[in-house]
């Protein structure tokens, strides 16, 4: 196959599951949320229990004036929603789907460049916020600010730890070098890896930035129309980037229980969506934390539950 024509297909096939799987993952939020709340919610657009109301909902948001604020800093404000995209857009390059060539860039050095990608996430908060000239907006961005940059120093430990069993930052070779039993020695940077994920995408209980009991909704509070649904799609593609680094990282990627690789990818997307669905759930049964109880939890249970997790790694890799 010709180089140009491998790039091509490569390409087009991330940017398929970056627009396809938040899709999936919002309508799924929707449904499940309905089921557990009792509520009935929209069941008309497309027929079969409302399965087209996400596409009626992007095609509201392109249909709605975008107003910017006449204070506001114009560049920066047109700008954040993009770069709140981006780094989403790039770790799905390089997470693998299944084995083989089923990954849109393999790097020896995947999970160092996921996680540099993903910490950009808060550069987006900072310029929708600063540049919205509200209140509302610069409060929500600083407190965005203070999670995002605490919450990355457990998210590193965490996936270090499984970096440092696999012995590569490969992340193709995570998953190669994967063993069932790391499900239990390796759960307690599982479970911190996840905590921190969802803290990183802001997700409920984690939405401090946002709370729209206090802050209107946060640093998006000016944003209208599809600057507004970008930001939103950066929230459920947020969701899917971190479950599937999940599923490579302590999952076992496309491993399945019969051993059968040409079924990998599929694997993958199951566990990517069960997840997700957990992600769902957590945002259905908790309350928001407020600000002191989500920095509590960062600094004194789960950095240091990742450091001891380092140490015991550390312990395993050299006794073996």
């Amino acid at each position: 196959m010709p180089l140009w024509l491998e790039l091509t297909l490569r390409v087009v096939g991330v940017l398929a599951a970056f627009l396809i799987l938040p899709l999936l993952v919002g309508q799924t939020e929707h449904k499940v949320m309905a089921h557990m709340q009792g509520r009935l919610g929209p069941m008309y657009a497309g027929g079969f229990h409302g399965w087209a109301q996400l596409v009626a909902d992007g095609i509201k948001f392109v249909q709605k004036e975008d107003v910017t604020p006449r204070e506001a800093d114009r560049p920066v404000f047109r700008l954040a929603p993009a770069v709140a995209l981006v780094p989403y857009l790039l770790a799905l390059l390089v997470i693998p789907l299944g084995p083989g060539d089923l990954v849109g860039q393999p790097l020896d050095i995947g999970l160092f460049f996921v996680l540099a990608v993903v910490g950009i996430g808060v550069v987006a908060v900072l310029m929708s916020a600063w540049a919205s000239a509200n209140k509302y907006s610069l409060l929500g961005g600083l407190r965005g600010a203070a999670q995002l940059l605490g919450y990355e120093l457990p998210l590193v430990l965490a996936a270090a730890s499984v970096a440092m069993a696999a012995g590569t930052l490969s992340l193709s070779g995570i998953v190669e070098a994967w063993q069932p039993w790391w499900l239990l020695w390796q759960a307690p940077a599982m479970v911190v890896f996840f905590v921190a994920g969802l803290a990183e995408i802001r997700r409920p209980p984690f939405d401090m930035p946002i709370a729209d009991s206090e802050l209107v909704f946060g640093y998006m509070t000016e944003y209208t129309g599809l600057r507004f649904a970008f930001f939103l799609l950066a929230e459920y593609v947020g969701i899917v980037v971190i479950a599937a680094l999940t599923t490579v990282l302590f999952l076992g990627g496309w491993q399945g229980p019969f051993g059968d690789a040409y079924l990998g990818w599929l694997w993958t997307l199951l566990k990517v969506f069960a997840v997700s669905f957990v992600i769902i759930w957590l945002r259905v049964s908790y309350p928001r934390l407020r600000e002191d109880q989500l920095q509590r939890l960062c600094w004194l249970v789960l950095v240091p539950v990742s450091l001891g997790q380092l140490v015991l790694t550390a312990a395993v890799r050299v006794a073996t």
